[in-house]
């Protein structure tokens, strides 16, 4: 049959199947308004995430504490903000003890005010440990500094690398108030990946994300 050059070299009618990201174009926003639409989604993703089973999320963990060895390289010196596993988010405790001793120094994040940057406080194991929000332990005493690296967990996240967390803007906020330019690594699980998480002019997306399947960038 003779070619007419104004036809598609595939059907028009599949580009319904491309990830909008992949194909260059913006996702519609959800009927019901980002923010509702957000809620309803990290409702979905968490109890997809609790669903995993214990000893294969602790798979996971390791998986995802080999490639941040491999991703980060020499620590010694370097300040790391990591967290404290949450409703069934990647366990960094083990990976973290390990940074210590290869010279890095370990900061947890700590909630001081609503609406607020986080503040950022060493800790390391056996040091004492308070109850802050939503009753998730921080560092009783350890010293005040700002991370070079931010190891953050997520909720969801999308091909462009912004997070979707748990909707207190902590994140966004403390990223928007640090004065250097910190390398900020989002973990957690392949299956939280999404299309997109919608990103609103505050959302600031990460440098990198680590699932248990290898780096995003």
């Amino acid at each position: 049959m003779p070619h007419d050059e104004d036809d598609y070299a595939s059907p028009a009618c599949l580009l319904h199947e491309i990830d909008p990201a992949y194909a260059g174009l913006t996702p519609p926003a959800p009927p019901q308004g980002v923010p509702a639409w957000r809620k309803s989604r990290r409702e979905e993703l968490i109890a997809a995430r609790l669903a995993i089973p214990a000893e294969t999320r602790a798979a996971y963990s390791d998986a995802i504490s080999n490639a941040l060895d491999r991703e980060l390289g020499d620590i010694e010196g370097k300040a790391i903000s990591l967290y404290w596993p949450f409703r069934g988010e990647p366990d960094m405790r083990p990976w973290m003890e390990r940074a210590n001793a290869r010279g890095a120094i370990c900061l947890l994040p700590i909630v001081v005010e609503k609406a607020q940057p986080l503040i950022f406080k060493s800790w390391k194991q056996g040091e004492k440990l308070d109850r802050g929000i939503w009753n998730i332990p921080i560092p009783a005493e350890g010293r005040e500094m700002l991370p070079d690296i931010v190891i953050s967990p997520l909720v969801g996240f999308d091909p462009s690398l912004y997070r979707l967390g748990y909707g207190g803007g902590f994140f966004d906020r403390t990223l928007a108030a640090h004065p250097g330019k910190p390398l900020v690594v989002g973990v957690g699980y392949f299956s939280q990946h999404i299309a997109t998480i919608h990103p609103q002019p505050h959302d600031i997306p990460m440098t990198r994300i680590i699932t248990e399947k290898g780096l995003w960038h």
